[in-house]
């Protein structure tokens, strides 16, 4: 065997069980061998870097299931308005908030801040000194913007689109500047600032350093963002390594073609040392809050009826299409129509073939729980989402659904016990990134899920290691520390499985390691 480039030693080395041994060896971004401490010094060689982990516990590296890092970037511009609370606090904070070339950019803003009102410009308007805003709601499927940006865009009224989206407009047809799901929020693009490709780049190389610091070594890319993103990614890499392996899966909308799709497939072959095009992303449905959850019963408002895809049988086309060229799909279906739809097209694929997956999954009913197993889908949930509701279904997520679906926020526990591979993830930037927190919280989930029981350490580990592994198709090389897997570790300063929740989330993180190479240590 050659010598190893790395060894650690003096750990607890969990896979994600614990395995007894104390010590690893990584040679080629592979792990070579586990043994003990003792056994480590017989392995090293003249260019073995050797660290001792001080009794830490190591774990696979950890991986988000959902995240939009370079898309979530032009998301996260401008600003923060994630800790505003009420209308009064929002207006303030836009009083005197910074100007990006003369626009107000704002993002994270919480829909139960209009205390149930209409979201609409006039609310903040007076405040703006006359500036174009754009301020991004928390769940990344609506805007509010002024009417100096509605003009600036060229939006006067309605439109007809080929998904579910709405310019949202007043009795007398004008707009409110509410813009609801893609292809209407799309709309506001050609106006907004556009961010230079060296600020781009930089802030992507930081952003993902910031994840490898809390335990991050892979993330599963639920977009392709835009702006020639593998020619990013190339770029950062002709100068060094990713922090952190990326995943990626771009968005198949309404109406694609026969021929679209086929493109799809052959992206799946553009790759680089660590990131790489895998499966396809689509919609089903939007969100809750902003109407546009399918729903088998309307909501609160009449809403949640209809589906992402008017056709929702040209969903199941499509998906039919990309399965039989061998290319695995995740569906956003947050609703509990679009979860059975979703799981009644992979059960008409029948047995064999890629892997497919369901992206969040806020409510779900008894009968639908057995069939991720019996039909292979991965579920694939985001438990720091949770934050957004509240324990006594006082918040807009809760009203809209109703007492009934309202208690089945959330399911990650039920999921698990009826067998299904559960991965875990944040959606950055929807919530935040840290690893830490979403082990925290599918232990001890908030808000209207709090009633239910939260998932044991083991199986949170699991969520962002082995079933994550799964959710990839990638469960005999990454996930798990054992001889000829992904050199991809971190170890943490109390072991996350047999820690309390509130500390998990606090643990300082001693080393991350991707593919081999030492991207945090503290």
């Amino acid at each position: 065997m050659s010598a190893p480039d790395l060894v650690l030693v003096n750990a607890r080395v969990r896979d994600p069980e614990l395995t007894g041994h104390t010590a690893v060896a990584v040679h080629g971004g592979l792990i070579t061998a586990l043994g003990s401490d003792a056994e480590a010094r017989t392995w090293t060689g003249p260019g073995t870097e050797t660290v001792d982990l001080g009794g830490a516990t190591l774990t696979p590296g950890l991986t988000d299931s959902h995240s939009h890092p370079v898309w979530g970037l032009e998301m996260f511009t401008g600003t923060d308005l994630s800790a505003v609370t009420d209308l009064e606090g929002l207006r303030a904070a836009l009083r005197n908030a910074e100007r990006r070339d003369g626009w107000i950019l704002g993002f994270g803003l919480d829909h139960n801040v209009f205390g149930g009102r209409p979201v609409h410009h006039d609310l903040i308007e007076d405040v703006l000194g006359g500036a174009p805003a754009h301020l991004r709601l928390y769940d990344g499927h609506s805007v509010l913007v002024s009417a100096t940006a509605l003009k600036a865009a060229g939006i006067e009224g309605p439109r007809a689109f080929a998904q579910h989206s709405e310019i949202v407009c007043d009795a007398d047809g004008r707009p409110t500047g509410h813009l609801v799901e893609h292809a209407a929020m799309d709309l506001m693009t050609p106006a907004l600032p556009t961010q230079p490709y060296a600020e781009r780049r930089d802030r992507l190389v930081e952003l993902l350093s910031g994840m490898a610091a809390t335990g991050l070594t892979a993330a599963h890319v639920m977009d392709l963002g835009g702006h020639d993103v593998p020619g990013l990614l190339a770029g950062i890499e002709e100068d060094g390594d990713l922090p952190v392996r990326l995943r990626l899966a771009p968005w198949c909308m309404p109406g694609a073609t026969a021929e679209e799709l086929d493109a799809f497939v052959r992206l799946q072959e553009r790759a680089g040392r660590l990131w790489a095009i895998g499966g396809v992303k689509f919609f089903m449905d939007g969100t809750v809050e902003g109407g546009t959850a399918w729903l088998e019963h309307a909501d609160c408002h009449g809403q949640g009826t209809d589906a992402f895809w008017p056709d929702p049988a040209a969903y199941s086309a499509a998906v039919r299409r990309l399965h039989r060229a061998g290319v695995g799909t995740a569906t956003h279906a947050i609703g509990d129509a679009a979860v059975r739809h979703v799981l009644d097209t992979v059960e008409s694929l029948g047995t064999g073939g890629p892997r497919h997956r369901i992206e969040h999954i806020e409510t779900v009913p008894d009968d639908q729980l057995g069939r991720f197993a019996a039909l292979g889908v991965v579920a694939s949930m985001q438990p720091p989402h949770t934050a957004y509701t509240r324990a006594d279904h006082t918040d807009e997520w809760s009203k809209r659904l109703g007492e009934e679906r309202a208690a089945r926020a959330w399911r990650c526990r039920d999921l698990r016990d009826a067998g299904a591979h559960l991965a875990l993830g944040s959606d950055w930037p929807i919530a935040h990134y840290d690893a830490r927190q979403v082990l925290a919280t599918a232990q001890a989930p908030r808000g209207a899920a709090s009633a239910h029981h939260g998932l044991t350490g083991l199986m949170a580990l699991e969520g962002m290691t082995t079933h994550a592994a799964v959710a990839a198709g990638e469960e005999t090389v990454a996930g798990r520390i054992a001889p000829g897997f992904r050199a991809d570790l971190a170890a943490f300063a109390v072991d996350p499985v047999e820690a309390p929740a509130d500390e998990t989330a606090e643990t300082p993180v001693r080393l991350t390691v991707a593919g081999g190479r030492i991207t945090y240590r503290d």
